[in-house]
């Protein structure tokens, strides 16, 4: 059976070239553009690892991240955050909430795949 990851991203582009690239690689791919349901999504069905967006409309990546690591169910759950701004200050935030893995726009297929890998299994 098919791994579940879950990409919480708002940009069109960038939620169908993660989906093609991970389901190229057999993974099954759900997404969520909005920041205001996407801890409901993710409780709905409980992916292997959350691809998590900082900057999401009507609320932040980092909010849903720290809900997600308060949750019993999600405390652990892999999270690989993706941001466009990639400065120190955004790393340390999501490290302080327990991101598993930053990672800055743009990035290669290859990179996306190793992080996916190494966090997903």
């Amino acid at each position: 059976m098919a791994k579940t990851v879950l990409v919480i991203e708002d940009e069109p582009n960038i939620i169908e070239a993660i989906s093609f690239i991970l389901s190229r690689e057999g993974w099954h791919v759900r997404t969520h553009s909005d920041g205001a349901t996407a801890l409901e999504a993710i409780l709905r069905e409980v992916p292997h690892l959350v691809m998590l967006d900082v900057m999401l409309p009507n609320r932040s990546g980092f909010d849903i991240l720290r809900d997600l690591r308060a949750h019993p169910e999600t405390s652990a759950l892999p999270v690989l955050m993706l941001t466009a701004k990639g400065q120190s200050k955004d790393r340390e935030l999501a490290e302080s909430y327990g991101v598993s893995h930053f990672m800055t726009k743009p990035f290669s297929n290859a990179e996306i795949l190793d992080r996916v890998r190494e966090l997903g299994g």
